[in-house]
């Protein structure tokens, strides 16, 4: 029985490039990759993420315990980049009125699946995070945990244009890869706990195909930056959550580990609001 590829073969995936790129590519290789890999991923992280559940990062901080979101009962709620959209499930159960919004169409295909299986269908649309189609003040909460954000070359306006749909009063919470993570290698092991590259160094890790297109690509701020990108939208930087990783927990996801997350925090969430 063959294998199923995976997303590095069926997009040709060559090598590794270090070089600027702009929004359209960026966001071509993110639908692309996202296209790709979404079987691969929700087959390996699936019960890492649950059907209908909300966890906002590796270290397994679940909202039914952060509460970052605040009472959502009857609030409209956006989840920006959702994947296959079980926050926005989860949402749905707590009595919010969820909208999950996604860049790769086989993700919400999945969205759109486990919505019939568990019987928690939500309003599922594609689009980009920089763009979105929603009218001003459409929203009294959004989120997004690890979508979107680290992917787009422009994340100033995806603060803009999440500011823009909020209601005033609206909170805005996102969790990204902790900023001084870009030092290490992608290592949950021995090797990634040593220091590769620059904090500073801003140009976007891209993965490219023979022709030098790229396949996948994820892009770097400094925790400044965050910051800067918040206040620069209007809104207002209420927290920055850096969860530690939980005694006990052995959990391996990807760059996350037991080994590094007693070390140096992999998450950094950050707790916004729209000022009234």
């Amino acid at each position: 029985m063959n294998e199923i590829a995976s997303a590095e073969e069926r997009l040709g995936t060559a090598g590794v490039a270090r070089r600027a790129v702009d929004g359209a590519e960026s966001q071509r290789a993110s639908r692309l990759w996202w296209d790709a890999d979404a079987d691969d991923y929700l087959a390996e992280h699936g019960p890492d993420i649950g059907d209908a559940d909300f966890v906002w990062c590796p270290e397994g901080l679940r909202e039914a315990d952060a509460r970052l979101l605040g009472d959502v009962r009857g609030r409209r709620v956006l989840e920006v980049g959702s994947g296959s959209a079980p926050c926005a499930r989860w949402l749905r159960t707590q009595g919010a009125h969820p909208v999950a919004l996604d860049l790769s169409g086989a993700m919400l295909r999945h969205a759109a699946a486990l919505g019939t299986a568990t019987g928690l269908p939500v309003p599922l649309v594609q689009a980009g995070a920089e763009r979105l189609p929603f009218g001003d003040a459409a929203f009294d909460v959004a989120c997004s945990a690890f979508g979107a954000v680290p992917f787009v070359a422009e994340p100033e306006r995806v603060m803009r244009e999440v500011a823009r749909v909020l209601r005033p009063g609206g909170r805005w919470v996102f969790a990204v890869n902790h900023p001084m993570r870009w030092m290490f290698s992608d290592d949950p092991g021995p090797d990634g706990l040593t220091v590769q590259q620059s904090y500073f160094d801003r140009t976007p890790y891209v993965e490219v195909d023979a022709a030098g297109r790229a396949t996948y690509v994820e892009h770097h701020r400094t925790l400044g930056d965050r910051v800067r990108d918040v206040v620069a939208a209007g809104l207002v930087l209420d927290d920055v959550v850096e969860p530690e990783w939980p005694e006990g927990r052995e959990t391996v996801w990807g760059q996350w580990s037991p080994l590094r997350g007693a070390l140096f925090p992999g998450t950094a969430i950050f707790v916004t609001h729209k000022p009234r």
